[in-house]
């Protein structure tokens, strides 16, 4: 797994879990078929500044610093009617065209959310190409997109 994937996948799981200790995301990730190590684990930590907070029951739990822990699509809505021009389908490609300067976060805000949809995006200054699994994918995709404007 390349590290930009496991990144994204350490950020879902401190979203959706309660995860204590650095031992318990190399359990999680070792049970999903994931080789890694708790000094790998330790490093990842450290560059995705993740930090301890109160957990609900007692003791700590990791959790994004407060500046990456924001609702993806009440942001995404946002962005989508500030900056949104059009948006097109072809196959399992998707375009999105933004106002100049735009693109670029965009996509990462998409890149961000995980959508299943979604196997790859590359963006631009004012476009956004989004790779979808297949036709059905992009399709699905584009509604999505749609409604957030």
């Amino acid at each position: 797994m390349k590290k930009k994937e496991r990144h994204q996948l350490l950020r879902q799981l401190v979203q959706q879990s309660v995860i204590r200790k650095q031992e318990e995301f190399v359990d999680i990730l070792q049970k999903r078929g994931i080789d890694i190590t708790q000094a790998t684990i330790s490093r990842d930590i450290k560059e995705l500044q993740l930090i301890k907070v109160p957990a609900k029951d007692g003791g700590y739990q990791y959790n994004l610093p407060p500046d990456m822990n924001y609702n993806i699509s009440k942001k995404l809505s946002r962005f989508m009617k500030d900056a949104f021009v059009s948006v097109d389908t072809q196959k399992e490609f998707v375009l999105i065209k933004t106002l100049p300067g735009n693109a670029f976060a965009l996509g990462a805000l998409i890149e961000t959310a995980n959508y299943q949809e979604v196997f790859g995006c590359i963006a631009g200054d004012d476009t956004v190409l989004i790779i979808c699994r297949d036709e059905e994918s992009a399709e699905r995709f584009q509604r999505r997109i749609i409604s957030y404007i």
